[in-house]
């Protein structure tokens, strides 16, 4: 019995090392793509914020942009 715990483990963690090394590929696929829209003149910085906003309920971005709106305010920014 422990030796097919043992072998569970073994391929749990095998497992586990695949998907970190496909992992590792998707963010190199992904830092292409953003290196290939800087090279057309967009800026990757904003296109991060894009994503990153898309990916947000719509409640919880317009609460985000109200507390931003908010802050810039009180510092004299808006």
């Amino acid at each position: 019995m422990a030796e097919a715990a043992d072998d569970r483990l073994r391929l749990l963690i095998e497992r586990i090392e695949r998907l970190e090394e496909e992992k590792k590929g998707i963010g190199d696929d992904i830092k292409d793509v953003y290196n290939e829209a800087k090279a057309v003149g967009y800026d990757a910085k904003i296109m991060r914020q894009i994503v990153r906003l898309r990916k947000m309920k719509p409640d919880d971005r317009r609460e985000m942009e109200m507390v931003l709106e908010t802050y810039k305010t009180a510092l004299g920014l808006g």
